[in-house]
């Protein structure tokens, strides 16, 4: 049993070497191949392989093989912007803008911003990716006279760290929304999945000292993106943060 166990966990060690060189979608080797490479039982490469695919490495189509999964981006509920967690994950974050606008904001962002009617504000549309992947878009309203002149900075940077920096807005708290949505057919083309494919869809409203900023919301892809938080036993059961924490993750800087 010991000889096995040793031979399972260099099995597995092999396996997430090679995983972690191939590209996802990449076949690996079939079971059999496996076996005769490594010396092991059709049973420990089982095993193996079905600890990976439970741990999100790899997949397991029926009739087709065994390929590399997609990186998935997992964070937790922290307040950070887009481009720190994705370096803080060991990613690489870029940008793309897709749209620029001042105009009046739909009733909702009018309203999260304090806005007056028929008060304009800027709009900006971007695509947020890791590793040349897409992740998420991002599409917010900004308070204009804020943030006067935001158009013409470098938007494919942190915002963020922008409004901080730049404006003296730094964002200390957020509240937003997430839920399961499919997507649809123009944000499955910017995201590169197919239409009905499930994105987390965030709706958040950002705060520089008690003035709300920022009304985005977000979409990201399930199967690149998750976030996790740890739950403890109290009067209301909330979720327990980082310091600087806020509801739901704060991705759009």
């Amino acid at each position: 049993m010991a000889g096995r166990v040793t031979k399972q966990a260099q099995l597995r060690s092999a396996l997430t070497t090679l995983c972690a060189k191939l590209r996802p979608g990449e076949m690996l080797p079939s079971e059999r191949q496996l076996c005769d490479d490594y010396r092991v039982s059709r049973m420990t490469v089982r095993e193996v392989l079905g600890q990976l695919e439970s741990e999100g490495v790899i997949t397991r189509v029926p009739g087709k093989g065994t390929f590399v999964a997609e990186r998935v981006a997992r964070s937790r509920l922290h307040m950070a912007s887009f481009s720190e967690d994705m370096r803080r994950l060991g990613r690489t974050p870029s940008t793309v803008v897709l749209h620029t606008d001042y105009a009046v904001p739909p009733p909702a962002s009018t309203t999260a911003l304090s806005l007056n009617a028929n008060e304009k504000a800027f709009h900006l549309v971007r695509l947020r990716l890791a590793d040349g992947l897409p992740i998420s878009i991002d599409d917010g309203w900004y308070r204009a006279d804020l943030l006067p002149g935001l158009l013409d900075r470098d938007l494919t940077q942190s915002l963020y760290s922008l409004m901080a920096n730049e404006y003296d807005c730094p964002v200390d708290r957020a509240d937003q929304t997430v839920r399961a949505v499919a997507a649809d057919e123009r944000h499955a083309g910017w995201l590169g999945t197919d239409t009905g494919s499930p994105l987390l869809a965030f709706d958040r409203m950002s705060y520089s000292r008690d003035r709300c900023v920022e009304h985005a919301h977000s979409w990201y892809r399930a199967d690149r993106y998750q976030v996790y938080m740890t739950v403890s036993a109290g009067d209301n059961a909330q979720p327990q943060h980082d310091l600087s924490s806020k509801p739901i993750e704060l991705h759009n800087g």
